[in-house]
């Protein structure tokens, strides 16, 4: 390839520098150019499922297209889409939610950089999980905030400890970011921890960014939203979407749920930058929240299964272990046992086992000692990558 010359320099905004990315996207890449060198590589890294879109879904979406839902629609979303996601919130968090507290974007992301942009200004500070999803952080950095973490220890199952979120509140905090269940450890917040959290945040103007998005794949118990917790309902905006719950990532489609003024200047944000999410894709997020639900009980089911079978069969790997997750389809190994830092095992994991896991430190400094695998592959392939892992392990760990 020649190599292209400038009379220009390029000339980027400061504010580029502070812009992270998602490194399971940066692994995927890397895995593919090893396939087209012919290698045989197992898939764990990517956080998206592994099963089809429901058939019913795709349906809607078809006669969507033929019926010319093809063109622009409100910004903040179909109307009948709108009710349908106020109808769905109020039965599954046990509060009542009109169509104008809901916001429509493509993807869960825009909730999460609209939420930044519309509250946090140059030194507020916002407290997020570490480690967590790794745009939390990205996006508080780009906004000009200062990131506060809060870390997720293994012997806590990942819950946080309030105490420890309650030392790390000051006169600067603007937001505090919840996650549950948990990317990428798979751990989950009990209803306890949440209902300690909303009384230490108390009477303080701090509004909450809940991410649930992967709720209806939690294993154990029910799942609770702050929510949900008298007082808190106001000061909570709450991120969902379609992605994980019906297996409709490239569809891209989320949704914030917030009081109806913030809405409208969301609403604002999404004029400005999409416009719209695509009209076809949100007649076919009515049919996902009202149509047949037995797809997901069964891919929650499966994704229960595969976690245990792997953590049982890791458990038995010379410097791995892990614990059950509880909901998600991640598995966040310890692997400070083998000696290896974590960049440089996944790395080699990739590059001599051809399995392609994720850094702990990915997800943030505390993720350090620990490796994500996502559990979004067949059973066999998940054996498969546990078997050249051992491999590897006895001949270098």
């Amino acid at each position: 390839m020649a190599t292209q010359t400038v009379e220009f320099e390029l000339n980027l905004a400061r504010r580029m520098a502070r812009l992270g990315t998602e490194t399971a996207f940066e692994v995927l890449s890397k895995a593919k150019a090893l396939e087209r060198q012919g290698r045989n590589i197992i898939h764990l890294e990517i956080g998206e499922p592994d099963f089809d879109t429901p058939a019913n879904v795709v349906d809607a979406a078809v006669n969507a297209l033929r019926s010319g839902w093809t063109h622009y629609g409100p910004s903040a979303g179909q109307p009948e889409l709108r009710q349908a996601i106020a109808d769905y919130v109020s039965r599954t968090r046990g509060v009542p939610v009109s169509p104008e507290e809901v916001v429509v974007t493509p993807g869960g992301k825009p909730i999460m950089f609209f939420t930044m942009l519309a509250l946090v200004d140059e030194g507020d500070e916002v407290i997020y999980p570490n480690p967590g999803f790794p745009i939390y952080e990205s996006m508080i950095n780009y906004a000009g905030g200062i990131p506060v973490p809060i870390p997720l220890r293994e012997e806590r199952d990942f819950a946080m400890d309030v105490e420890e979120m309650a030392d790390l509140i000051t006169d600067r905090t603007r937001l505090i970011i919840l996650n549950s269940p948990q990317n990428p450890t798979g751990g989950v917040l009990p209803r306890a921890v949440i209902e300690r959290a909303a009384e230490t945040i108390g009477k303080r103007n701090i509004l909450v960014l809940s991410d649930e998005i992967y709720n209806r794949l939690q294993f154990e118990g029910e799942p609770f939203s702050i929510m949900s917790v008298p007082g808190m309902r106001e000061r909570t905006i709450l991120l969902d979407g379609f992605s994980k719950t019906y297996a409709m990532t490239g569809w891209r489609m989320g949704y914030g749920v917030m009081r109806a003024d913030l809405a409208a200047h969301m609403t604002r944000l999404m004029t400005n930058s999409n416009s719209c999410t695509a009209s076809f894709t949100q007649i076919a997020g009515i049919e996902a929240l009202r149509g047949d639900q037995t797809p997901v009980d069964r891919m929650r089911t499966e994704f229960e299964r595969r976690c245990a079978a792997f953590v049982n069969r890791l458990n038995g790997i010379k410097g791995f272990s892990a614990r059950m997750p509880k909901g998600a389809f991640y598995v966040f190994a310890n692997v400070t046992g083998t000696g290896w830092d974590s960049k440089r095992l996944a790395d080699v994991l990739l590059e001599e086992a051809g399995v392609a896991a994720l850094s702990g430190t990915s997800f943030g400094k505390y993720g350090e000692g620990f490796l994500r695998f996502s559990v979004a592959n067949s059973m066999e392939n998940l054996m498969e990558a546990l078997n050249r892992i051992e491999t590897w392990a006895q001949q270098n760990v």
